[in-house]
């Protein structure tokens, strides 16, 4: 039934017209060469046409291909010309006020972020009243590393602006109250990292490329899980590896103060 229901619609809308006809006069040949109703000559030209029908029918698929096929190099080759740099970098990271302020698993990996948790203070604050949970990574404010940053950021005798900016983003955090973790990195970052519900379907990794003198904003690229699932999965483990190398934030971290 199947068969008899696809031969009507193919012939009612003219579909594979070519098809059926070169079946036809090969059963209609086939039959009468055997009955011996037309002689061996006849038979052998209608095979023959037979032979070219099919021929013919054949070509246009692999030209349909070949065309195909030149349309989608013309497609990559127009894409790969029209990739700039602009398709996936920007100085913003899109979303990003929104999303903390909603957002029940916040990361954060940087060298100082003194800027972005001032940024996000009251966003923070608000979502540790409902629970979320905040990691903060940056770089040890005690021994080399400040000086490390300073020299990548071409002011080697000026290690102490760093370590200025590390103990604000941490005055900052004491005072909120909630699930607040610090972690302090014993090298310097080679990028920053906001990790926001990162093991949610719907979460995004915001990834900062760090410059050395720039004075505007440091370029960013944006990752989703199902657009750009590999390199989402490898920095959410790179701020992992990173919060695992990581010296936990003491008392006296908190309150330098105190132990003075």
């Amino acid at each position: 039934m199947r068969l008899l229901e696809r031969l009507r619609a193919d012939l009612s809308t003219g579909k594979n017209l070519e098809i059926y006809l070169t079946a036809l006069i090969a059963l209609v040949v086939g039959v009468l060469g055997v009955f011996n109703v037309v002689n061996t000559q006849v038979v052998t030209a209608a095979t023959l046409a037979t032979l070219a029908l099919v021929a013919v029918n054949a070509l246009g698929p692999r030209h349909q291909v070949a065309g195909l096929e030149a349309q989608v190099t013309a497609l990559n080759r127009l894409v790969q010309e029209k990739l700039t740099g602009d398709a996936f970098l920007t100085t913003v990271k899109t979303g990003l006020d929104e999303r903390v302020a909603r957002a029940d698993d916040i990361r954060f990996a940087g060298v100082t972020l003194s800027r972005t948790i001032r940024a996000h203070v009251d966003d923070l604050r608000k979502g540790l009243g409902r629970g979320a949970s905040v990691k903060v990574l940056v770089i040890d404010p005690q021994g080399a590393v400040p000086e490390e940053a300073a020299r990548r950021s071409t002011i080697p005798d000026h290690s102490d602006v760093f370590k200025h900016r590390v103990m604000s983003t941490l005055y900052l955090l004491r005072d909120l109250k909630g699930s607040v973790e610090v972690r302090f990195l014993p090298f310097v970052p080679a990028f920053g990292l906001v990790l926001l519900d990162a093991d949610d379907d719907d979460g995004v990794v915001h990834v900062e490329l760090g410059t050395h003198s720039a004075a505007g904003r440091d370029p960013v690229f944006t990752l989703t899980p199902h657009r750009d699932h590999f390199w989402f999965e490898h920095f959410k483990a790179e701020f992992d590896r990173m919060w695992e190398a990581g010296r936990e934030a003491t008392e006296a971290d908190w309150h330098p103060d105190r132990n003075s």
